[in-house]
């Protein structure tokens, strides 16, 4: 089987997308799984693994200030436009001096072009890690990015890497990437260049607003996405009204999941929902898991076999 990428996705967050992903992992053989949720990864948490490798994740440059070298003229305040160059005095003295905020530095350079003593240089910042771990499910590559960095987008464009790097290696045949909630540049970097996208969606509002520009996305970038509803019996109403939305833009229901509260009872586990559950016993991921490749396969069959299909 050629390697082929899964990327599972959820226009918004809560509507049971790493719970399902777990599920999926627990089921799929000879994969490498992915978290590409780099703002609030999660997926390590139910899947449990030991850490084999990890790296700083450079996301950009900041300026710094050599004191030493800097004359206070404050032309780098004057040139800043996000205002992250403060002036600061010292009561006792009346000394004054300049500093940084990392928060609010965009890396321009502006300020180290104009200084004229040569005081401020651009550094590497390290915006997070990154991390592969080896599970009972399989391998995990994951980041943890830190608070209110940037470049999420550059950084699951890593992963991603990473992870097609290490089943090229290990000669797997499918790589399971959980994306990120919205349809922002996290998402965006999530499916470029996947094989399939398969849309988590419940019957909410929102849910379906959002999963109705998820479709959008994937239309854009031309890959083929499946829907999987979850937790539909809570509002079957709205669950048909996420059919009807299937049926005119032609996609495929890959699976109708029932509510279930031992889903949270095995988030408190840290369990994989299908594992807590019991392989058998929760025949609508099954449904899913090989609907999913009946999905794949059609997509390397010629014409004439999609056909008679």
């Amino acid at each position: 089987m050629q390697l082929k990428e899964i990327t599972v996705i959820s226009g918004k967050g809560g509507t049971g997308k790493t719970s399902i992903v777990g599920s999926l992992a627990y089921l799929a053989k000879n994969k490498v799984i992915v978290d590409c949720d780099v703002d609030a990864a999660d997926l390590h948490l139910i899947l449990r693994g030991t850490k084999d490798f990890s790296e700083d994740f450079i996301g950009g440059i900041k300026a710094k200030i050599t004191q030493s070298n800097c004359i206070q003229c404050g032309i780098c305040k004057d040139y800043c436009r996000y205002d992250a160059i403060k002036e600061n005095i010292d009561p006792a003295t009346g000394i004054i001096d300049f500093s940084i905020d990392e928060l609010v530095c965009e890396g321009c350079g502006v300020c180290a072009s104009f200084c004229p003593d040569e005081a401020i240089e651009l550094i590497d910042h390290k915006s997070g890690s990154w991390f592969t771990s080896t599970t009972k499910y399989g391998p995990l590559v994951h980041a943890k990015l830190g608070i209110a960095e940037a470049n999420s987008g550059k950084l699951v464009s890593l992963l991603r890497k990473q992870a097609k790097d290490l089943a090229i290696k290990n000669e797997c045949d499918i790589i399971l990437v959980d994306g990120s909630p919205g349809i922002g540049c996290p998402v965006i970097a999530s499916i470029t260049g996947a094989d399939y996208a398969l849309i988590i969606t419940e019957p909410t509002v929102s849910a379906i607003h959002d999963m109705e520009r998820l479709f959008d996305l994937t239309k854009h970038f031309g890959i083929r996405c499946g829907i999987c509803i979850n937790k539909y019996d809570i509002n079957r109403n709205l669950s048909d009204q996420i059919e009807l939305f299937a049926k005119t833009n032609k996609i495929s229901i890959l699976s109708r999941i029932p509510y279930d509260e031992n889903v949270t009872k095995a988030q408190i586990k840290g369990v994989p929902y299908l594992e807590y559950c019991g392989k058998d016993t929760v025949i609508e991921l099954h449904d899913l898991w090989n609907n999913l490749n009946q999905e794949i396969s059609l997509q390397d069959a010629k014409p004439d076999e999609v056909k008679k299909n």
